[in-house]
């Protein structure tokens, strides 16, 4: 029956699933996944690559291409496990398809290795990923507003996404993001953006790091009274992030999105009600929590 439901729901969703596929981005990024299968295998072009296959037959992979192939799939199949979109999944499998074609392009002839990756890098600075321009109920800020928008009124929850375009994981949830706005957006409860990877000092005062290492984008913040009440992911003493899933599941438990709507949506309703504090997390209350705690 699960299995039905999944078949439907793919079905159902195929022409939008075309739709997606065929942006000039999964074009380019499926032919460059496929390039050393292409080569290795089209007549007349296979018959001029070496081998150490036995019997000499330079149109099939040899066992060394094979190993590097199922070993990367592997890899693959692992770091699926944790992808939460499908466009994580197929950014997952993309990337790891052309790390397989660098590696086995060099070891076949490191001429064609370095024509591979040329046109990976090529690719990449042409063609970037789409990015998600559904229905949402979220408002960007820059530097300028972020402030005066959070402590407008403290009335107001607000849970705020701090990104950066450039980051995968940012770009993969997205359409998460939009559609929890949608669910849940209402008069005292309201969602906002700000992209700390144009606004660096807005990054700064929120303490949320860009650097690829700290794995901290994304990052949520709820405000309420334009204080910081929680976030996630929580960041250790050494600044990084501590390992957290962006799936629309746990953001809703995490931040206790059912019980806030209810209280917030009488705001419009109900002038001058005050919210209660979230009841205080079990988790050990990190460095960065006993900053916040100081400047208050």
């Amino acid at each position: 029956m699960a299995l039905l439901t999944a078949l439907f729901a793919f079905l159902y969703h195929l022409p939008q699933v075309y739709k997606w596929l065929l942006k000039p981005y999964y074009i380019a990024s499926l032919f460059m996944s496929v390039a050393f299968l292409l080569v290795r295998k089209t007549p007349g072009i296979c018959e001029h690559l070496s081998t150490q296959r036995e019997d000499g037959n330079s149109c099939d992979f040899d066992w060394r291409e094979v190993e590097i192939l199922m070993f990367l799939s592997a890899i693959v199949m692992m770091k699926n496990r944790r992808a939460i979109t499908i466009e994580q999944h197929l950014g997952n499998i993309i990337l790891f398809c052309k790390v397989a074609n660098v590696i086995l392009f060099f070891r076949l002839d490191i001429r064609l290795g370095l024509l591979y990756l040329t046109l990976c890098i090529v690719s990449l600075m042409t063609c970037k990923p789409p990015i998600y321009m559904g229905p949402e109920y979220i408002k960007y800020f820059s530097d300028k507003t972020i402030d005066d928008e959070l402590e407008k009124d403290n009335r107001v929850t607000w849970i705020v996404e701090f990104f950066a375009n450039w980051s995968p994981e940012c770009q993969s949830f997205a359409s998460v993001y939009a559609d929890l706005s949608l669910k849940y957006n209402c008069a005292g409860l309201k969602f906002g953006k700000v992209d700390i990877g144009r606004y660096s000092e807005v990054a700064k005062k929120y303490r949320v790091s860009t650097s690829p290492l700290s794995k901290q984008l994304p990052s949520l913040v709820l405000f309420q009274g334009g204080k910081e009440i929680m976030r996630r992911p929580q960041v250790d003493k050494k600044g990084r992030a501590v390992s957290w899933t962006f799936t629309e599941e746990n953001i809703i438990r995490e931040f206790n999105l059912n019980e806030l709507y209810q209280k917030s949506k009488k705001l419009g309703k109900t002038k001058g009600e005050k919210f209660e504090r979230p009841k205080p997390e079990a988790e050990t209350i990190t460095a960065m929590d006993t900053e916040s705690k100081k400047d208050k």
